[in-house]
Order: C-alpha cells, then sequence, then structure tokens
C-alpha cells in the first residue's frame, strides 16, 4: 500500500467569514486530496480554526460571550462555509483544544531543555485606550523597507521584509486608531538561528520550490532573528508553562494546531499522532504571506519536537478581485456564502483549477473572465456533449448505448493517452496545465461529433456516435473529479456509472443503460454575476 499523505490547509483565523481568498487555498489543497484518493494513495485532510489571540478575545467582548463560545459558533460557520464547496476534510478541529496545549507546552518545554528559549525585555507597544499590549499584527504603519503604508508590525506583504514593530514608520493600533505608547515587559524568545542547519538540510530534500528557496536564502543571508514566542496578559491563549501572565503568542501554537489534528484523527483510529505524523508524507497548502512562520520556525519546532518535517510545502499566491486587492470599500470582498447563494460552486473551483500553478504568481478573479471560461469550457465544451449525445439515445435509442467502432476506438485511445500527462499535472499542482489537458480532450470528442453529424444518420450510426461519445465524456469526467465533485457525480449519474477510481476510465461503456438528460448547468452572464457578486456589496 502507498505511504499515507497527510494534507492540510492553512488554518483560518477564528475572527472572520469566509471569502473567495480563502477559497483558493482550500480548493486547491481538496483538488489534491481528492486526486490521491482518487489513484487509491491513502490521504487524510486535516485542518482546523485558529483560535487565539487579542482579536478573538476583543471580537468576544464586544460580543458580551466567553471566547470559547464566540470561536465555537465561528468554527461551526467555517465548516458549513466550506461544505458549500465540497471541501472534504477528514476532521476540521479547533486549536483551542487539550491535545493542543499538551503538545505546544511539550513542544516548549523541549526547546527550553535544548537551551533555544531565552528572555529579554523588551520595548513593545501599548495601546493606552484598549488597555492592551499589541501583538504585532494589531499595529500598521509604513514599511521600514520599502515604505509600503497600511503594514502590519511584523511583515511586509508588499516587499516581505520581516522585522520589529517598532520598527515601523507612523505606527497606529488596530483598536483605537491612536499612535501607541512603549512599555517595558519580558519577553520569551525561541532562537531560530540555533537550527539554521537542521532548515537547511530540510531545504535540500526540495520540499519548496525555487522562488520559495530564493526568498529563504534572503533571510539566511540577513542572519535569523529570534522569535517572540510570548504575550502579556489580557491574551486568549495558552499560559506558558512556569510563568505568570505570560502566553503563547498565536503564531506559536497555531502550526502545532496541525499536529493537534492529527492527534484527534489518530485517536479515532486507534492510533497515536507520533505514529501518524512520523509515518506519512506530510504536506502542507498555505499563502505566501506565511512563508516565513512555515519554511523556518515550522521545520525547526518540528526538530525539537522529534517529528519528521513536512515532505512538501505548497505555497500559492494572492487572490485580487476584478486586478484588484480584495477590500470591502472597494465592493471587492467577497463572502464564500454570498457567492453559493448565486452561483454554482464548481464553477468556481474550475475556474481556481484553471489558473492555480505551483508558482506563487498571484490569481485574479475577473468576471468577464469567469464567465467566458465556465461558458466555453464546462459548459460548451464538456457538459455540451453530455447533453447532445444523451438527448440522441435517449429520444432514437430507447435509452441505451451501443458499441465503439475502429473510429471511437481511435478517440477513445487518444484521450486515454492522455492521462499519464494529466496524473503528472495533478500530483504537482500544476492544476491549470491539467484543465488544458482535460479539455483539449472534450474538443477533440466535440470535432469528432460534428465530423459524424449523427443528428442526419440513422437510428443505428447514430447510437454509435453517441456511444463513444459518451465515452469519451465518461473519461473525461473522471478526470475532473477531483476539481468538479457535483458536477461529474451528476454526469455518472445519467451515465449510470460509479467510478471510485482512476483506472475507471479504462472501462469501456458497451451494451449499457443511460438516464434522461436532465439539467446539469445553467449558461452565465456577466450582469447576472455581477448582481449576485456585488449588488449587496457597499
Amino acid at each position: 500500500m502507498s505511504k499515507l499523505r497527510l494534507v492540510t490547509s492553512a488554518l483560518p483565523y477564528a475572527n472572520g467569514d469566509i471569502h473567495l481568498g480563502h477559497m483558493v487555498e482550500h480548493i486547491q489543497t481538496d483538488i489534491y486530496v481528492r486526486f490521491n484518493r482518487l489513484m487509491g494513495r491513502p490521504c487524510v485532510y486535516l485542518c482546523a480554526d485558529d483560535t487565539h489571540g487579542t482579536a478573538v478575545m476583543m471580537s468576544a467582548e464586544r460580543h458580551g460571550i466567553p471566547p470559547e463560545t464566540y470561536i465555537d459558533r465561528v468554527r461551526h460557520q467555517h465548516m458549513a462555509d466550506f461544505s458549500l464547496f465540497n471541501i472534504s476534510y477528514d476532521a476540521y478541529y479547533s486549536t483551542h483544544s487539550p491535545e493542543n496545549q499538551r503538545i505546544s507546552a511539550d513542544i516548549y518545554r523541549s526547546a527550553r531543555a535544548d537551551g533555544a528559549i531565552i528572555t529579554r525585555d523588551i520595548d513593545q507597544y501599548f495601546c493606552e485606550q484598549s488597555g492592551l499590549f499589541l501583538a504585532d499584527r494589531y499595529i500598521k504603519g509604513h514599511c521600514p523597507s520599502c515604505n509600503a503604508p497600511d503594514q502590519y508590525g511584523d511583515t511586509c506583504e508588499v516587499c516581505y521584509a520581516t522585522y520589529a514593530a517598532t520598527d515601523l514608520k507612523n505606527p497606529v493600533s488596530v483598536f483605537s486608531g491612536k499612535a501607541p505608547v512603549i512599555r517595558t515587559s519580558t519577553h520569551y524568545f525561541f532562537t531560530v538561528s540555533k537550527y539554521t542547519s537542521v532548515i537547511q538540510q530540510w531545504l535540500t530534500t526540495n520540499p519548496v520550490v525555487d522562488a520559495v528557496k530564493n526568498k529563504l536564502q534572503e533571510w539566511f543571508d540577513a542572519g535569523l532573528n529570534d522569535w517572540d514566542i510570548s504575550r502579556d496578559a489580557p491574551y486568549f491563549g495558552f499560559p506558558i508553562p512556569d510563568t505568570i501572565n505570560k502566553y503563547f503568542y498565536v503564531w506559536l501554537d497555531a502550526p502545532v494546531g496541525y499536529i493537534a489534528a492529527t492527534d484527534y484523527w489518530a485517536t479515532s483510529q486507534g492510533l497515536s499522532y507520533q505514529d501518524v505524523w512520523n509515518n506519512a508524507d506530510i504536506h502542507h497548502f498555505i499563502g505566501k504571506d506565511i512563508m516565513y512562520f512555515h519554511t523556518l520556525f515550522w521545520p525547526a519546532m518540528l526538530s525539537v519536537a522529534g517529528l519528521q518535517q513536512p515532505k512538501r510545502i505548497h505555497v500559492h499566491g494572492f487572490l485580487t478581485v476584478n486586478g484588484e486587492k480584495m477590500s470591502k470599500s472597494r465592493g471587492t470582498f467577497i463572502l464564500a456564502r454570498d457567492y453559493a447563494a448565486h452561483l454554482d460552486t464548481d464553477s468556481l473551483r474550475y475556474y481556481y483549477a484553471a489558473k492555480l500553478s505551483p508558482s506563487l504568481d498571484d490569481m485574479d478573479f475577473s468576471v468577464s473572465d469567469f464567465v467566458n471560461r465556465v461558458n466555453a469550457d464546462v459548459l460548451g465544451k464538456f457538459v455540451n456533449i453530455v447533453s447532445r449525445m444523451g438527448a440522441i439515445i435517449t429520444k432514437k435509442c430507447e435509452g441505451r448505448l451501443s458499441t465503439i467502432d475502429a473510429d471511437g476506438d481511435a478517440l477513445l485511445h487518444r484521450i486515454r493517452q492522455e492521462s499519464t500527462a494529466i496524473q503528472h499535472d495533478y500530483d504537482n499542482t500544476a492544476f491549470h496545465r491539467a484543465m488544458r489537458r482535460i479539455m483539449a480532450c472534450a474538443e477533440w470528442t466535440n470535432q469528432y461529433i460534428d465530423a459524424k453529424a449523427p443528428w442526419g444518420m440513422a437510428p443505428d450510426a447514430a447510437q454509435t456516435v453517441a456511444t463513444v461519445a459518451l465515452n469519451a465524456a465518461s473519461i473525461i469526467s473522471i478526470y475532473l473529479m477531483p476539481v468538479m465533485p457535483r458536477i461529474t457525480a451528476a454526469i455518472h449519474t445519467l451515465l449510470n456509472t460509479k467510478p471510485t477510481q482512476w483506472s475507471d476510465c479504462h472501462h469501456p461503456l458497451i451494451n449499457h443503460p443511460i438516464q434522461p438528460y436532465t439539467h446539469i448547468l445553467k449558461r452565465l452572464t456577466v450582469d447576472e454575476v455581477n448582481r449576485g457578486l456585488f449588488s449587496s456589496n457597499p
């Protein structure tokens, strides 16, 4: 049996709704997971809500409920939103769990025993209006490296520089909008530089693409900074062992949430998380804004914990909408559930797949491009085969396929020959290439139909052509199962088939009954999409 693949998406923060930007990553991960399952490889997909920090604490206070109640409510909403897009988690957990507290404390103690924890008095921003020490994500200002405005206090989203919050220019508290003051506090640090050789050795196993490696080399050349892993009370999070009023910084226990979710799932299988984690190929899917945490801190923490490091970290770019950064004020901030209320979710899955590659390039959701691609590819090239040929079989051939002739064999052989290349593209997250190959198969099928013109043939001859075309559609549908689970399931219902593995594309449908065609997907218009996505936005 193949080695288990343990696959994760980055953990959504429990202080906001799921939007189309989140869906890039979770759709990307889900396509990869569904493909591996279709190949018969054991694959577990785990995720969780990232629940700790000042923002969650403040939101719970505004709602007049305990943080535990607030994050539970948000988690269930997140799960409902993801289910609209058929994201197939094996478990969706929470970082505020007994497993995570125990494992985070164990890793901290191991790091302390290894001499990797130090303390240092630091100057820290304090918001006098809210009475809170400000974590890096709750201070904004101009980047000290490139002077980009509106950047957070730890990482610039424009030039990707990392820095201390006190280096920000013109800082303001996100809670009050006022300039914070500086107060001194003792903080705990993880000395990442102690594990430079460990991280570099891990990088020799090629867990990231060259663009990420190049960025890592810049960070190595600049020297790795000690990582501040503590926050002062009041703070919603886990207390640091053997301290008073000190809590783990959310980014310490957030990635440990991957292990905690593994522990939660492993227990249900009668296993330990160590057995699962250390005997699996681990694949993390993340956005490029959190590369620093996942490619420096995380492999170092895993080394301290005696756990194996990821086999692969798949990094994607940001999502823009009609060429602009997602923004509530500009009306380009689209919630996942608002999209699902108006539009087919498989269509978005296909649109993302057609653009997703292993690169870090940003991806644009353009309404006109979305409409054109769904209408031309999903409807015009793929569903069109089933609707036209299904009608012939139902109306002229008593709902039954016949046999495949020599011309049909040639077409189906050509389509099956694409299988290996498509598999390779899926394996390497080159989904954009896989979609091009699959739609080429659909184009060949439509060319075959048009050349044969079965609508003008005698019933027996028309039945043969339709049989060939629907066999082609069956193979194409299997190729597309990881991307469009709803639409392909509808087509398999029509064809009276239940494929469960990739190799089913080699099983022809001959003398086989099918169901009457029913509507699968409607044609889109730009006006309709604009109304559905933007009419309720400010």
